[in-house]
């Protein structure tokens, strides 16, 4: 009896939980978003304290340092933006990106068939190619490799054990995930955000690898004028924490400390934490 009252009542918090995250981005809007994080200052490839150029060194890093190829990239929310496949996209035969959200799905579409997006990503393409010691004139081959590795994109709930529909991976699981921002913005405690990163592992094949990116210290963000979207504001050791109780090997934390150039006043982060990590 008493571990049916308990089951209820976890039942009734997903529900809850659920019921919460659909309000909160009901409005959520891909333009000013891009706007907000995508552009400078955040993505100034000029200036050496911009995030975004961070970020991207931190995934070609991870990538290259072991080697790591496969089959299958499935990007966990990809959100509206493409940067993190961008490297990704050159080791794996397919790549799978996914979001909740239709809009974003959207504007996804928009950009891998029709070459139409919100925002212009050729400097992150070029940057990329920068990375892996390619002229930046390569940009246009690179963009042309990821939209024919892209095999779908689809919706995705991590809030659900089986994030994506039955039937869409093989039974062994993804040879590698990445996610960006999207689990400590679509849970409400230190608690959920663990059992979401559990939920993504089931994607994932044992011996898999596993790149994180998310805030630090954020408790939210703007996900279009006014709309201020709750975050779990996260610190290091919780994020150790939550991968240990998930069943991964650490491999590697890069720590970005938000210089007050980056803070411009669309959330409240402190902090931006990559993980590389192991299924094990």
């Amino acid at each position: 009896m008493e571990k049916d009252r308990e089951r209820q009542k976890m039942k009734l918090e997903k529900i809850k939980m659920v019921t919460c995250m659909e309000s909160c981005y009901q409005g959520f809007d891909p333009a000013a978003y891009l706007h907000y994080n995508y552009t400078p200052p955040r993505a100034d490839f000029e200036r050496r304290s911009s995030i975004v150029p961070w970020k991207l060194s931190c995934l070609h890093r991870a990538f290259t340092e072991d080697d790591i190829r496969g089959g299958i990239l499935v990007d966990v929310g990809s959100g509206p933006t493409l940067y993190q496949v961008m490297s990704g996209c050159e080791r794996f035969d397919h790549v799978i990106l996914s979001d909740y959200l239709e809009v974003n799905r959207k504007e996804l579409q928009s950009w891998l068939q029709e070459g139409k997006s919100m925002i212009d990503w050729t400097a992150y393409f070029k940057y990329v190619c920068e990375l892996e010691g390619r002229s930046s004139s390569a940009w246009v081959e690179k963009a042309t490799r990821l939209r024919s590795v892209v095999s779908d994109v689809l919706p995705l709930d991590v809030l659900q054990s089986c994030p994506l529909l039955p039937g869409l991976l093989p039974p062994s699981g993804a040879d590698c995930l990445v996610s960006s921002f999207c689990l400590e913005s679509v849970t409400h405690d230190l608690l959920s955000f663990t059992h979401a990163l559990r939920n993504i592992s089931s994607l994932l094949k044992k011996g898999g690898y596993l790149f994180l990116i998310g805030a630090l210290g954020e408790s939210f963000y703007l996900g279009a004028p006014g709309l201020y979207i709750p975050v779990v504001p996260l610190n290091e050791s919780q994020v150790c924490a939550s991968l240990k109780d998930s069943g991964y090997e650490l491999l590697q934390l890069c720590i970005y400390h938000m210089p007050p150039e980056m803070k411009v006043g669309v959330d409240d982060v402190t902090g931006v934490f990559f993980v590389k990590a192991k299924k094990a």
